[in-house]
């Protein structure tokens, strides 16, 4: 079992109550299949593009839609450049639906959406050495069914707060290249972000197909077809 920076097994942990990090939940070939079908989904039309924000501050991750296009703060079918969002991948509905299964097994039940969860839309955000993401809720969807986040490339630190404001108490997780984390049920609404990437973490193998920080965040939006 892969260690963390310290030499310590890494393991499966629950940092809030609805939480769970399954480090090394995706091998090495698994996640070079994904990082493979990221740079597909990141060509136009409907592409890679910088989401500017209400406040006309412009985020410095950059993001694809799939299935629903998201914007600040909803969502529609066109996506920025005019063009039809692409279609939410069968791929990525049978990892997330795995992935639920697996962070919650036989406690799924007391886990709103857990049971019957039907993810429809995604978003690969990349993260550029020196990007990161402020705190923020996932509120636009219909329903409060899991959020399923998958990271590729560069080791994060992610901050995962409480469902009422930004400021502490919050929990720092360092996540690496092929790990899981779900949220729901309690932690459904927290607050989360990327404080910082860690640039150079990534497996050598990603190159020159991946420089940064890829993460694939699953939802179902509840907004039906």
């Amino acid at each position: 079992m892969p260690g963390d920076r310290s030499g310590r097994a890494r393991v499966r942990t629950e940092p809030a109550p609805g939480a769970v990090l399954l480090p090394d939940w995706l091998d090495r070939a698994a996640q070079r299949r994904l990082v493979a079908a990221c740079r597909e989904w990141a060509l136009p039309p409907a592409g890679l593009h910088s989401v500017r924000m209400p406040t006309g501050g412009v985020m410095s991750v950059r993001m694809v839609s799939l299935g629903w296009h998201w914007y600040p703060y909803g969502y529609a079918r066109v996506a920025e450049d005019g063009a039809p969002v692409k279609p939410f991948p069968p791929l990525l509905g049978e990892l997330a639906r795995r992935a639920v299964a697996d962070a919650y097994g036989e406690h799924a039940g007391g886990i709103a959406g857990a049971v019957g969860y039907e993810p429809d839309t995604a978003i690969v955000n990349h993260y550029p050495h020196g990007a990161k993401m402020g705190l923020h809720q996932d509120r636009d969807e219909r329903v409060d069914a899991p959020v399923v986040s998958i990271s590729l490339g560069d080791d994060c630190v992610f901050r995962l707060g409480n469902t009422e404001t930004r400021t502490r108490p919050w929990t720092d997780l360092e996540l690496r290249s092929g790990d899981l984390l779900v949220f729901g049920g309690p932690s459904r609404f927290a607050y989360h972000g990327v404080v910082r990437t860690l640039p150079g973490t990534a497996d050598r193998a990603f190159e020159p197909e991946l420089v940064g920080r890829l993460n694939i965040t699953v939802r179902q939006s509840g907004l039906g077809a």
